[in-house]
């Protein structure tokens, strides 16, 4: 008897949790700027039916991935979209765009198609909160990096942004990574060097407009570019949660950092 009821506790159990789990749909969005089709990845509540609207978090990929990265990855983490009551997009940010709008690659215009056009398409899919207020943006190493730049430049589309081991300034890497296939050698191109890296945009923000995590690990190669930025932000009193421990440029590391993130971002969502 007593075996029986533990059965039918452990079943139910079963039952809840798959009852619990997260939707994700796989869709393609056309994108007029590069004037063809990407692919990106939209996790939704369980409960997305019974919902008015909801707050969007874009997690970018890092350098050489893709839409499928965070869930093939790091698997476990659209859970949160159940646990904070949140659409999750994940876009293809292509091999190695560094989510700029490239002026030497017209295939390679990132930019307005994170932070316009698929904004525009989930917005008109999804039951979303079409406001700056609803929507957020985080990302790794080179995500990390277009999260900032995106958000740093679209204000009035984001109001919160986060960042994971991100190559937050690029100027220390010129060979690395494929960038000068997308702004020129910097040697050539100085001035675009400049514009373009994360550390020379905060004159953008003012205190308090723009919520920001910034994560990084004591062993990542981005660590020493971080510190400094943390510097540069505590320098211009712009408020920040900043997040450093043991680790380095490795999945582990972000698997466990995407929560933090997540987290960030629905007290974001959540404050009155």
């Amino acid at each position: 008897m007593k075996k029986s009821i533990f059965l039918a506790i452990f079943l139910l159990a079963i039952i809840h949790s798959w009852a619990q789990a997260s939707i994700v749909d796989t869709v393609e969005v056309y994108s007029n700027s590069m004037k063809k089709k990407l692919k990106a990845v939209i996790i939704r509540p369980d409960h997305y039916n019974s919902s008015t609207t909801l707050p969007v978090v874009y997690l970018l990929h890092g350098y050489s991935d893709n839409h499928a990265g965070w869930l093939t990855k790091a698997a476990g983490f659209q859970k949160a979209a159940d646990l904070h009551n949140m659409i999750i997009v994940c876009p293809d940010g292509g091999y190695s765009s560094w989510y700029w709008d490239s002026p030497v690659d017209a295939q390679s215009q990132y930019e307005t198609y994170i932070s316009k056009e698929l904004v525009a398409f989930v917005d008109a899919q999804y039951k979303t909160i079409r406001d700056r207020r609803g929507r957020a943006i985080t990302g790794l190493s080179m995500g990390g990096h277009g999260a900032l730049y995106l958000a740093l430049k679209h204000q009035d589309v984001f109001g919160a942004a986060g960042s994971m081991s991100g190559g937050v300034d690029i100027r220390p890497f010129p060979n690395n990574w494929d960038m000068a296939k997308r702004l020129g050698k910097l040697a050539d191109e100085p001035e675009r060097w400049e514009k373009n890296t994360v550390i020379n945009m905060l004159h953008l923000l003012t205190p308090n407009h723009l919520s920001l995590i910034i994560d990084c690990g004591t062993d990542d190669f981005f660590y020493e570019v971080n510190e400094n930025l943390h510097k540069q932000l505590l320098y211009r009193n712009i408020p920040h949660d900043y997040i450093t421990r043991p680790g380095g440029h490795t999945w582990p590391y972000w698997a466990n950092a995407v929560q933090y993130q997540l987290l960030f971002m629905s007290n974001y969502f959540n404050k009155k």
